[in-house]
């Protein structure tokens, strides 16, 4: 096809690429899944938070019911998982990311709560025979991703997010340690000096 750029000479314009029936059915299929999945992780993010909220307005102490909440909340995505075939994978960081948000709402300790939500996430997925690196990856993803929201310091919450993981994978063994580690060691450039320091160390005398 011809066609006159400003100065009025021809330029030959390249051909559009034609995606096809097979093509564009494919793509409209993806995009309408995608949206879906958004959707449903907005929903889980919503769900878990309302329920933080709720249940930490019931106590006085929001300090000291933060944990056993967070706890209760990441096992019940985990039976919720399992009972409809979805993986934890999926919603971990929907999870995660909902606790933040919930306890942020009622002024509790998003920073200690970090930690800890993480740490539920990889001792659970471990559990059920999840992939344990990625669930912790995920589970870091959550709490960064409600730290922007809510406005605290990003690079904070992801060291304590990302220590939390560290330190329940190494109750796992030196195997799940190292595969958290890999996986967690490029989040963010200020993490990965605490990720490093939790490597395993090669015993003196071993190579």
């Amino acid at each position: 096809m011809v066609e006159k750029d400003r100065g009025g000479i021809e330029t030959e314009k390249p051909p559009q690429a034609d995606l096809g029936r097979a093509g564009t059915a494919v793509k409209e299929g993806v995009v309408r899944s995608l949206k879906g999945l958004n959707e449903i992780e907005a929903d889980i993010v919503s769900v878990v938070r309302s329920t933080v909220v709720d249940s930490l307005k019931l106590t006085a102490d929001v300090a000291d019911m933060t944990l056993n909440v967070t706890s209760e909340v990441v096992k019940g995505a985990i039976r919720a998982s399992e009972e409809v075939g979805t993986g934890l994978i999926l919603s971990t960081k929907s999870v995660t990311k909902g606790i933040i948000m919930g306890v942020g709402d009622v002024g509790g300790d998003v920073m200690s709560v970090a930690g800890q939500t993480v740490k539920g996430a990889v001792k659970g997925a471990s559990e059920i025979g999840a992939d344990v690196s990625l669930v912790a990856r995920r589970a870091v993803d959550g709490v960064i991703e409600a730290t922007k929201e809510i406005g605290g310091s990003v690079q904070e919450m992801a060291k304590v997010a990302v220590g939390g993981a560290i330190e329940a994978a190494g109750a796992l063994g030196a195997t799940a340690l190292k595969a958290v580690r890999e996986m967690l060691v490029g989040v963010l450039e200020g993490v990965k000096e605490v990720a490093c320091a939790a490597l395993p160390k090669t015993p003196p005398g071993k190579a």
